[in-house]
C-alpha cells in the first residue's frame, strides 16, 4: 500500500492550481440521455447548473461534463450533437461558478471549443487516441487524463483478456504516455486513469484496485473513477447472483474511493460528491492528527 502523504504535486488548470498532495474530488455531470447512472437527469441547462452548484457546495473541486455515454454497448454520438450538449453547459458553469471544469470527451474539437469557454482539463477515455487529439492537447497546453481502455463501447467487454492485468495496463498506459509526449504534451499535464470497468471484468477491476500503487513509480497523478460501476454491483450481488442496483452502490463506491486514495490516487471521480468528500475529510483528519506542542513535541 502507498504511504501517505500523497506526492507533492500540483496540477495547473488555467488560472487555478490544484494541490494534489491532498485528494481532489471530481463531480460527474453527464449531460446525456443514456449514461448508465444519471442519463437524462441533467440534459437541460438549468438542471445541469443546479447540479454543478450543488456538487461545488458539497466539496467538489472539479466538475466533469460529459456529452457522450461510454458505458458498454453505448451508441456513438455525432460530433455536432456532443458539441451542442457540452459547450453551452461548460460556458454557463464557467460564467457562474468558481470551479475547475473538465470535459469527458474523446473528440478534439469538442474539447477545444469547450476550452474556449472555460474548460481546463481534458478527460479522455480513449487516451487521446482519435485523430489530431494528441496534437490538439499539445497545442492547448492543458492537463489531460489518459485512461486505459481497449476498443469501442460495443466491443470492450470482449477485449477483457489479460495474462497479467496489472502489467498489461501499466505497459499500455506507458505506450500512451510516450505517444502523448512525442506529440508535445507536457509531462506535467498528464494524469493517469486505469479505466475501471473499461475492457475489464470484475476480478480484473479488483486486482487493479488492490495493486493501484504499482503505477506510482510512473510519477504521474492518478485518478480513480469507479463510482457506481458494474464491478461494485457484482461484488454486492445477492444470493441469487442478481447485481446490486446502480443507486444502491454508493457505500461500496465510497470504500473503493478510500482504497484508491490509500494506494496513491490524488483525484476521485464520483457521482456522489458529498459522502466522498466526507469520507476523505475524516481520513485526512486521522492522517494529520499529529500536532506539535509549543515545545515541538509531537502529540498523538
Amino acid at each position: 500500500m502507498h504511504s501517505y502523504p500523497l506526492p507533492k504535486k500540483t496540477l495547473h488548470c488555467g488560472a487555478r492550481t490544484l494541490d494534489l498532495a491532498v485528494p481532489q474530488v471530481m463531480g460527474i455531470l453527464n449531460v446525456t440521455p443514456d449514461s448508465f447512472s444519471d442519463g437524462g437527469q441533467f440534459v437541460q441547462r438549468d438542471a445541469a447548473l443546479r447540479q454543478a452548484e450543488q456538487m461545488l457546495k458539497d466539496g467538489a473541486s472539479i466538475i466533469d461534463v460529459g456529452g457522450e455515454s461510454t458505458r458498454p454497448n453505448a451508441l456513438p454520438v455525432g460530433e455536432q450533437i456532443e458539441l451542442d450538449r457540452v459547450v453551452p453547459i461548460v460556458e454557463a458553469i464557467a460564467e457562474r461558478l468558481d470551479v475547475v471544469i473538465s470535459v469527458d470527451t474523446s473528440t478534439p474539437c469538442v474539447f477545444e471549443q469547450a476550452a474556449a469557454v472555460g474548460a481546463v482539463i481534458w478527460n479522455d477515455v480513449r487516451a487521446l487516441g482519435r485523430p489530431q487529439a494528441r496534437e490538439t492537447a499539445a497545442r492547448l497546453g492543458l492537463p489531460v487524463v489518459l485512461m486505459h481502455n481497449r476498443g469501442e463501447p460495443s466491443e470492450m467487454n470482449d477485449l477483457a483478456v489479460y495474462e497479467s492485468v496489472v502489467g498489461e495496463v501499466l505497459q499500455e498506459l506507458t505506450e500512451q504516455i510516450d505517444l502523448a509526449l512525442a506529440a508535445g504534451v507536457l509531462r506535467e499535464n498528464i494524469v493517469l486513469d486505469v479505466g475501471f470497468g473499461f475492457a475489464k471484468n470484475t476480478q480484473q477491476n479488483l486486482i487493479l484496485l488492490k495493486h493501484l500503487g504499482q503505477l506510482i513509480p510512473l510519477n504521474y497523478p492518478l485518478l480513480v473513477g469507479i463510482s457506481r460501476k458494474r464491478v461494485l454491483g457484482e461484488v454486492l450481488a445477492d444470493a441469487a447472483g442478481m447485481s446490486r442496483a446502480v443507486a444502491q452502490r454508493v457505500d461500496a463506491g465510497l470504500a473503493a474511493a478510500l482504497i484508491g486514495v490509500q494506494h496513491g490516487a490524488s483525484l476521485i471521480r464520483t457521482h456522489d460528491v458529498r459522502p466522498t468528500v466526507d469520507v476523505l475529510k475524516l481520513w485526512q483528519a486521522m492522517i494529520f492528527s499529529d500536532v506539535l506542542s509549543s515545545d515541538g513535541e509531537v502529540i498523538k
